[in-house]
């Protein structure tokens, strides 16, 4: 191989790799939104669970519930 062969083999090999990384941090990126997703749907649902609480203690307070 010649000298130009092996720099165009040596920038192939570095552009896949780089592409490569890329990927891996994109996948990283999705991970990491995908658990903010779900943790900020479990922390929306447990406020929602406490106000309804609220809500049926102050029913039966004041005696709407019966």
């Amino acid at each position: 191989m010649d000298n130009s062969n092996n720099m165009s083999y040596q920038a192939g090999e570095a552009k896949g790799q780089a592409q490569e990384k890329g990927n891996q941090m994109m996948e990283k990126a999705s991970n990491a939104a995908q658990s903010a997703k779900e943790s900020m749907q479990e922390a929306g649902q447990q406020a929602q669970a406490k106000a309804q609480g609220a809500v049926d203690s102050v029913k039966n307070a004041t005696g709407i519930n019966k």
